[in-house]
C-alpha cells in the first residue's frame, strides 16, 4: 500500500484554501476579497447543478424575452442571472454590478455595499444548452475606489486595471479557471465533497500552437490580417504543417482549450460587426487577463486587449488571443497593412 499516494489524496488544495492562502501572502487584506470569491463559487456551483438537472426540470426552453443584446433569454440565462446578482449583492462587498443580460449597471443598496465591481456573463454560450455542449459563467472584478460616491465611470476601466478574473465551464466536468494577478489556476468541481479541487496548478499556455478557432463562416467578411494569418494556417509556406481547425462556438470551451493546449482564438472585426461581437467587459477582459497571466498574449487589431477603455458598459470589440507566437503573428501583418495604408 502506498501511504504517501494515499496522503497525497487525502490533502486537497480546495479553491477557498486556495485563496485563503493567497489571502495570508498579503498581511494588509481584511478578508474582503475572500469573501466575494466565496460568493462567486457558490454562484457556479448553484448553476453547474441547474445546467446538469436542465433537460429534466424544463429550463431549457426559451423564457420569452430578449435581453439587452437582442438574444432570445432562456430559461437558464435567467435563473443563472439571477443567482449570481443575488450571491454578489448578498455579500456585501460590491457596489457595482454589471451583467450581460441587464441593460443598466446594478448599484447596491448603500447599506450593503462593499469596494469591488463585478462585471460578468451569468451563462455565456447559452444557445448551445440545447445540445449539451459546454458553457460557462465569464467574470472580472475591479477595485471602486470610493465606494459610496459609484457612478459608471468607476466601472469603465481599461481591463490592466482589473484585481481578478476567471471562468466557470459546465462540460463533462465543471472547472474554475481563476487569476488572482499571481497566475492562473484551474480547479475541478468533485461532486461528491461539493468541493472544488486545484486539479491544474500554475497553467501556462505553449508559446505556440497547433490550433486555430474562428467561426470561418463568417470568411467572406473579414479584413485581410485575418484572411491572410488564416491563410498561413491552413497553407503554410514555410513547410511546417497545417494547424487543425478547432471551433465550438461557446467562448469559455474554446478558450478553456486554446488556454491549455495552446494555438489562437480569434474573433475578428469583419464588415457585418465592424466592432467585432465579444463584449470588453465581461468577455475579452476576464479572459485576456487570464492569457497573459498564463503566458500568452491579447490583441484586438490595434492594440493589446487590456489597453482598451471601454465608453460603454456592452461596449463590443475584435479579439485575437492565445499563444504568444501566434497572436505576435497577427500582429505583424496587422502592422504590415497600416503600413501600406499610410504608405
Amino acid at each position: 500500500m502506498d501511504h504517501a499516494v494515499d496522503a497525497q489524496r487525502t490533502d486537497l488544495m480546495t479553491i477557498t484554501r486556495y485563496v485563503l492562502n493567497e489571502q495570508n501572502r498579503n498581511p494588509e487584506s481584511r478578508g474582503d476579497f475572500t469573501i466575494l470569491l466565496s460568493h462567486i463559487v457558490f454562484g457556479c456551483k448553484f448553476v453547474a447543478s441547474a445546467v446538469n438537472k436542465a433537460g429534466l426540470a424544463k429550463l431549457i426552453g426559451l423564457a420569452g424575452e430578449t435581453n439587452v443584446q437582442g438574444e432570445e433569454q432562456k430559461k437558464l440565462d435567467v435563473l443563472s442571472n439571477e443567482v449570481f446578482i443575488k450571491a454578489l449583492v448578498s455579500s456585501g462587498r460590491t457596489c457595482v454590478l454589471v451583467s450581460e443580460e441587464d441593460e443598466e449597471a446594478t448599484f447596491v443598496d448603500p447599506k450593503l455595499r462593499g469596494k469591488y465591481c463585478v462585471c460578468f456573463d451569468p451563462l455565456d454560450g447559452s444557445s448551445n444548452i440545447d445540445c449539451g455542449v459546454s458553457i460557462g459563467t465569464i467574470f472580472g472584478i475591479y477595485l471602486i475606489k470610493d465606494k459610496d460616491n459609484v457612478t459608471l465611470g468607476d466601472v469603465l476601466q481599461p481591463g490592466k486595471k482589473m484585481l481578478a478574473a476567471g471562468y466557470c465551464m459546465y462540460g463533462s466536468s465543471c472547472t474554475l479557471v481563476l487569476s488572482t494577478g499571481n497566475g492562473v489556476n484551474g480547479f475541478t468541481l468533485d461532486p461528491s465533497l461539493g468541493e472544488f479541487i486545484l486539479t491544474h496548478p500554475d497553467i501556462k499556455i505553449p508559446k505556440k500552437g497547433k490550433i486555430y478557432s474562428v467561426n470561418e463562416g463568417n470568411a467572406k467578411n473579414w479584413d485581410g490580417p485575418t484572411a491572410k494569418f488564416v491563410e498561413k494556417c491552413k497553407y503554410p509556406q514555410d513547410g511546417s504543417p497545417p494547424k487543425s481547425l478547432r471551433y465550438i462556438g461557446s467562448m469559455v470551451a474554446d478558450v478553456h482549450r486554446t488556454l491549455l493546449y495552446g494555438g489562437v482564438f480569434l474573433y475578428p472585426a469583419d464588415k457585418k460587426s465592424p466592432n467585432g461581437k465579444l463584449r470588453v467587459l465581461y468577455e475579452v477582459f476576464p479572459m485576456s487577463f487570464l492569457m497573459e497571466q498564463a503566458g500568452g498574449q491579447s490583441f484586438t487589431g490595434k492594440e493589446r486587449a487590456l489597453d482598451l477603455i471601454p465608453t460603454k458598459i456592452h461596449e463590443r470589440s475584435p479579439v485575437f488571443l492565445g499563444s504568444y507566437d501566434d497572436v505576435e503573428e497577427i500582429k505583424t501583418l496587422y502592422a504590415e497593412q497600416a503600413k501600406s495604408s499610410s504608405a
